[in-house]
């Protein structure tokens, strides 16, 4: 077990997750204090770094390319201190990240996590029902209906049409953009079939964004409704929840082979890989003895 404990939040890692707590200090951003307790599976993490600094660290946790729905809205366009996967560390404890970062990629190595994209998402996204209000307008999400509700700072041509509700099935995608210099940023629902893109300001489907303080809880709103549309990088058979049946010879389908036999052929073989991975580890001298032995023992108690 690896834990840091920080004003900023709390961190720990037992071998199979990150768990990540907030702090609740007054200069911990809203946007992660909303977003609350998070439980990051070591299947999702790409990466992680400590950083030190004249004043204070900061550990950075790197997730795998489609596996968090947050981070496939905001693409790394969250300040830092808004951003829940980073942890800021003062100096007196930066052995202990350290040590946090090392247990991590040694976990890494071990379990051969691949660095590249999912094909489905590993984290679950913002709880819902949830609103949000920020710019010129709320953003309400039950898990079926996204209704938009406006204020007194929206745009006449958009607000006489009222609130708007979207049914999940009518919507094509999701674009969360944040404010930068004198740009105003936006959130925006792409509904399908063919419409005239109009800007933020005007579109009954986008609130614009000033570059306030609740901007960035927008991005969980688009998070909660990106996670439960199809997968960018998933199949449509694996989006839909159906399998595709194999082809025989004359083009007819097959039979497939019973689930539980293939998942126990897969896992001996792939327990068998490991072990020899563990080996070539430890004759190249990446793994101390010790390391080694516990490895094997881990690997050997799931045969």
């Amino acid at each position: 077990m690896a834990e840091i404990l920080q004003k900023d939040g709390m961190w720990t890692f037992d071998g199979g997750t990150i768990r990540i707590v907030p702090g609740r200090e007054r200069g911990v951003h809203l946007m992660r204090q909303t977003l609350g307790e998070l439980t990051v599976p070591l299947a999702a993490v790409a990466g992680v770094a400590f950083e030190p600094g004249r004043k204070n660290g900061r550990l950075r946790l790197r997730l795998r390319d489609g596996a968090d729905p947050l981070s496939q809205v905001v693409r790394g366009r969250l300040a830092d201190a808004a951003d829940p996967y980073q942890l800021v560390v003062e100096n007196d404890r930066s052995g202990v990240a350290e040590y946090f970062v090392d247990e991590v990629r040694n976990a890494l190595l071990l379990e051969q996590v691949p660095a590249g994209s999912t094909d489905r998402y590993l984290l679950p996204g913002p709880a819902v029902p949830l609103s949000v209000g920020a710019g010129d307008g709320t953003v309400s999400f039950d898990g079926e209906r996204v209704r938009l509700e406006w204020n007194w700072t929206t745009e006449e041509s958009k607000s006489s049409a009222g609130p708007q509700e979207l049914p999940l099935t009518q919507i094509a995608s999701v674009e969360w953009l944040p404010s930068a210099g004198l740009e105003n940023g936006y959130l925006r629902f792409t509904t399908t079939g063919a419409r005239p893109k109009l800007s933020p300001k005007h579109d009954p489907y986008a609130v614009e964004l000033y570059g306030f303080k609740k901007d960035p809880l927008m991005a969980l709103a688009a998070a909660a409704v990106t996670v439960r549309m199809p997968h960018p990088y998933g199949s449509s058979a694996a989006v839909a929840g159906t399998a595709v049946p194999a082809l025989g010879p004359a083009g007819g389908t097959t039979a497939a082979p019973a689930p539980a036999a293939v998942e126990q052929d897969a896992d001996h073989d792939a327990l068998l890989r490991r072990l020899r991975e563990l080996g070539e580890l430890h004759h190249a001298g990446v793994l101390t003895e010790d390391e080694f032995s516990a490895a094997k023992q881990a690997v050997l108690k799931r045969f």
